[in-house]
């Protein structure tokens, strides 16, 4: 007997931890767009007037030294400076967004450049870390090296490479 059928293509196994990296990543992305988006909408705006807005709707008290010296910086910002502020959030936001879709899709090139993102990072992270310690760098360290970890570890498992 001669079998004639196809086997059906695998379908790739079920990766909860690679759609919590999908899901932090598409996080990034949208916090990143939108953070842009918000950005560009005050370019037109008088700044110290919007902090001195954010302050009273927060319940913030503009007069502590923090916030006054916070008020002074907020002063030098410059309309060059907000266009740089909106074109890096926009490009970081589109950058994760395509990790995030190429993840959803599997594509293999994506794992590398998600494991070489996130370790390019972690360096950077240590040094802070060692100069400035904080519980955010430490988390963030985790998660990069974490990122790291399981997409080197199980990049055959989770993407099927077609010859």
């Amino acid at each position: 007997m001669v079998e004639n059928a196809k086997t059906p293509e695998a379908k790739p196994k079920r990766a909860p931890t690679l759609y919590f990296i999908i899901g932090f990543k598409l996080l990034k992305g949208v916090v990143a767009l939108l953070l842009g988006l918000k950005v560009r909408a005050l370019m037109n705006a008088d700044l110290p007037e919007q902090f001195q807005k954010l302050l009273q709707f927060l319940h913030l008290d503009p007069e502590k030294k923090f916030f006054a010296d916070l008020a002074d910086r907020v002063a030098e910002i410059t309309p060059a400076n907000l266009r740089w502020v909106v074109a890096g959030s926009i490009l970081y936001a589109l950058f994760m967004l395509m990790q995030a879709v190429g993840l959803i899709f599997r594509v293999s090139w994506v794992v590398w450049l998600v494991i070489g993102e996130s370790a390019f990072f972690i360096p950077i992270e240590v040094f802070e870390l060692v100069h400035r310690p904080s519980w955010i760098t430490l988390s963030i360290l985790t998660v990069n090296a974490f990122i790291v970890w399981y997409l080197f570890a199980n990049r055959s498992r989770l993407i099927k490479h077609h010859h």
